[in-house]
């Protein structure tokens, strides 16, 4: 009879884009991937998740892409854990489409995030001819409003994990764009994008982190910036088999205290597996 491991994860999906700029419009901040962990606070605030156990076998393992602009990213997974990606950031005066965490809004409906994974996307401001956005959601705080039609709302910020030994945040939203160069609005904490002004593009969310891309400024050329792709971390005991994985996956592992730590930065497919034997 196989022996069954405890394994402790923290699974993010890929972040949402921002939204581009539309006939002159601006583009709201993409939302941060769904997050879930039980090595602590999961997305939006909850509660660690349940104990994993895995024993000998082959597991599905996934790490989301972050979304293009106008695209809201992808899921990442490990075994029975799936996260959803982020939703993209909207254009003047259209909602943020719902994800891990809601995409920030042109308009005054906000879009939610998955419960247990995320928060909603902030939302926009517009009386004509300024306008602004809202921020995508982070994984641990909402989105921010537009507090005017100058002012954009600012990404959500991440949630902060001790998996890999050292305290790392991931999961910021992107920020809101505005017309104006002190209205545009910062990407949350976690690795977030800014939002552009004017002319200027999104900031792109940082890599393996899930967060969302900053949305555009208000010309019709530019764009929104891309969301961060995400990651898998999970951890074996040190007297538990190594694990091995299918040749399209990139990870790296160490011995932090008693559990050796893998950190998957990227897959090939979907159909990527893990091994334990």
């Amino acid at each position: 009879m196989s022996r069954a491991f405890p394994v402790r994860y923290l699974v993010i999906a890929g972040g949402g884009g921002g939204g581009s700029a539309n006939s002159g419009g601006n583009g709201g901040g993409g939302g941060a991937g769904g997050y879930r962990t039980n090595a602590g606070a999961s997305g939006g605030g909850s509660v660690s998740e349940n104990e994993l156990k895995l024993s000998s076998g082959v597991y599905r393992i996934t790490v989301g892409a972050g979304g293009a602009q106008n695209s809201s990213g992808s899921a990442s997974t490990l075994s029975s854990i799936t996260c959803v990606g982020g939703g993209r950031g909207s254009v003047v005066n259209f909602r943020g489409v719902t994800g891990g965490s809601g995409g920030g809004s042109g308009g005054t409906v906000s879009a939610a995030g998955i419960a247990g994974q995320g928060t909603a996307g902030g939302t926009g401001l517009h009386n004509g001819p300024g306008y602004s956005t809202g921020g995508g959601g982070g994984s641990s705080v909402a989105g921010s409003n537009s507090s005017s039609t100058v002012n954009a709302g600012a990404g959500g910020a991440g949630t902060s994990s001790s998996i890999t030994g050292s305290s790392v945040q991931r999961g910021g939203g992107g920020g809101g764009a505005s017309f104006s160069s002190e209205g545009k609005a910062a990407g949350g904490a976690g690795g977030g994008g800014s939002g552009g002004d004017a002319t200027e593009n999104g900031v792109a969310g940082t890599v393996n982190t899930g967060s969302g891309g900053g949305g555009a400024g208000g010309s019709g050329t530019a764009s929104g910036g891309a969301g961060g792709s995400g990651g898998v971390i999970f951890t074996l005991p040190i007297q538990a088999p190594l694990a091995t994985f299918s040749a399209g996956v990139t990870q790296t592992s160490s011995v932090v205290g008693f559990n050796r730590v893998y950190t998957v930065t990227a897959t090939s497919t979907t159909d990527e597996t893990v091994t334990i034997s």
